[in-house]
């Protein structure tokens, strides 16, 4: 990880223009290079590793698999996840429950979308449309770990809410913690012709996840489509008629 004077500049990224899996359960489309999919121009951008867009039919989902010295954060944006891992760890991710799982030394996790199973709410017999996201923490080596909170009351406002955080500055409003002290996510669900205005930080990465936004000074990005801004200057970002969700990482060094 070095923390680098950065040029300023701006790279969109269209959904149709991402590397994607497509199976029999899984409709996934990724931002960096993943799988089998390998662009040696399109590994990250600052700490960002991985930001995958998945959506996974009922009854499916990831089995058990090992991950380690990564921090992981879920963000579910429709249906159910459920969650378990091999430190104890369980339950479901649902819209606006903050999640984030520490690799450390080792853990294995599944994610499923059989909630449906477990609760027999026909709400969640559902696809669960999700984005998980990966950035390296500034210490290998960590003991695994597990965290949650429901922010759907910090949400409601429209502006800017901490999801993760590792920087000092957010040790009293995030909601939950990362290991890594050069990188926070936020997420703002954004009322129609609503604004908000972004991290001032060397890497910038706007991803739109619901609606359509306007990217002061670029086209409009719609649903899937991300932003990677280098040597952000606080851009302002603006909903569309029908409103945004949008996740934005804020982060000081690049990996």
């Amino acid at each position: 990880m070095a923390q680098i004077p950065v040029a300023p500049g701006v790279q969109l990224m269209r959904k149709a223009d991402r590397f994607a899996t497509q199976i029999s359960w899984l409709d996934s489309h990724h931002c960096f290079s993943f799988g089998q999919h390998y662009d040696p121009s399109n590994t990250h951008f600052g700490l960002l590793l991985v930001s995958n867009d998945d959506v996974v039919k009922p009854g499916t989902g990831f089995e058990t698999h090992p991950h380690r010295d990564m921090e992981i954060v879920t963000w579910v944006l429709s249906g159910a996840l459920v969650h378990q891992d091999s430190e104890g760890h369980n339950g479901i991710i649902y819209p606006g429950l903050a999640q984030r799982m520490s690799a450390g030394t080792g853990i294995l996790h599944s994610e499923k979308n059989d909630a449906f199973t477990l609760t027999g709410d026909p709400a969640h017999n559902a696809p669960v449309h999700f984005i998980q996201m990966w950035v390296p923490p500034h210490e290998a080596g960590i003991n695994p770990g597990y965290e949650q909170l429901d922010i759907n009351d910090k949400l409601a406002d429209g502006g800017l809410a901490v999801v993760a955080s590792g920087l000092a500055k957010h040790a009293d409003e995030r909601a939950i913690a990362i290991h890594q002290k050069y990188a926070a996510l936020y997420a703002a669900r954004i009322p129609a012709n609503g604004t908000v205005q972004l991290p001032d930080a060397p890497f910038v990465h706007l991803f739109c996840a619901v609606g359509t936004v306007d990217l002061e000074g670029q086209p409009t990005l719609t649903a899937g489509d991300a932003a990677r801004i280098s040597g952000g200057a606080g851009q302002r970002v603006v909903a569309g008629p029908a409103g945004a969700e949008i996740l934005v990482w804020e982060m000081y060094a690049t990996f």
